[in-house]
């Protein structure tokens, strides 16, 4: 890798992986773009709607860029909110950047996929070929790119490869427009308030990961040698798997009182149709992926980060 671009470098994943890269590789450049014109972040900086193929390419073109970590989309909530525009970032978006790759002969493209590509008749702990019946249009377009990335790699033989993520805690950049959106939400709510309101059940499971191992995991694939991935675009990966209770119970812990209550709402069918664990031995095999926070090291470093952020 000589120059890597990060498409929504201003969402969740893109604000903590662009610097992570530019700490971790020294002598590559990393660019980062998302929609905003002016964001005020660390240079370089280029404004790219990914939606249009001539900005990707005028930024490549630029930069010399041989390698993307394509993270630009609309998530589950905020999906069903404009299935059009979900469609339009996440599929169209994912296409145009796949044929510049094909046309500019890029290194490798690495595109986060999600959860959302299973559905209530997936069994739980699916695997990889394990049954994909979405029913957001998220999942439904994370469906789409994992099929896309794998046709060009098989009919023009470009390097695109990613990993199934499920919900991301980070005490960074809070979430929007996410279905697991309230493992983060409470614990900023806790802190400030010392109350939150799920959008869940109490005993709604979903699997999490925390911030710092999903960007080793998008790292360590992208680094893997090819010639060990046996999948290109739909490597499940597993941390943590905890219910909203029991989250509950693990901040009351640290902080004392914690009144949550759950009140679900719309979002409540999209938990339910995702399972509760993924089987991630093929990540682990492969790739080497194995995480690092348990459920009371993450509860730890967001409860102190987010009352250090306080004060």
């Amino acid at each position: 890798m000589d120059t890597i671009l990060v498409t929504g470098a201003l969402g969740q994943i893109g604000s903590e992986l662009t610097p992570t890269l530019r700490n971790r590789y020294d002598k590559v450049e990393v660019v980062a773009s998302d929609l905003d014109p002016d964001p005020g972040v660390s240079p370089p900086y280029e404004p790219v709607d990914v939606t249009d193929r001539s900005q990707i390419e005028s930024v490549v073109e630029e930069y010399d860029v041989d390698t993307v970590f394509h993270l630009a989309a609309l998530l589950s909530a905020a999906g069903e909110q404009n299935p059009g525009r979900a469609f339009e970032v996440n599929v169209e978006g994912l296409h145009n950047v796949l044929e510049v790759g094909r046309e500019y002969g890029l290194n490798r493209i690495v595109v986060p996929s999600s959860i959302a590509v299973y559905g209530p008749a997936t069994p739980d702990n699916p695997s990889e070929r394990t049954i994909r019946t979405p029913t957001t249009m998220y999942g439904i377009t994370k469906v789409l790119a994992e099929n896309l990335g794998t046709y060009y790699h098989q009919q023009y033989d470009l390097d695109v490869r990613g990993i199934r993520l499920p919900g991301i805690v980070s005490h960074e950049t809070r979430p929007d427009g996410g279905t697991t959106d309230y493992a983060v939400d409470a614990f900023y709510e806790a802190v400030d308030e010392g109350e939150y309101t799920y959008f869940v059940r109490e005993d709604t499971r979903l699997p999490m990961v925390y911030m710092s191992d999903a960007i080793d995991a998008l790292i360590d694939l992208a680094g893997a040698d090819e010639s060990d991935l046996r999948f290109q675009c739909e490597y499940n990966i597993s941390a943590l798997s905890f219910t909203a209770s029991e989250l509950s119970d693990r901040i009351e812990e640290r902080i004392g009182r914690f009144d949550a209550r759950y009140e679900p709402d719309e979002r409540q069918s999209i938990a339910d149709s995702w399972p509760s664990t993924l089987d991630d031995t093929a990540a682990r095999t492969d790739w080497g992926w194995s995480a690092e926070y348990d459920l009371d090291r993450v509860v730890d470093e967001m409860v102190q980060n987010l009352q250090r952020g306080a004060e």
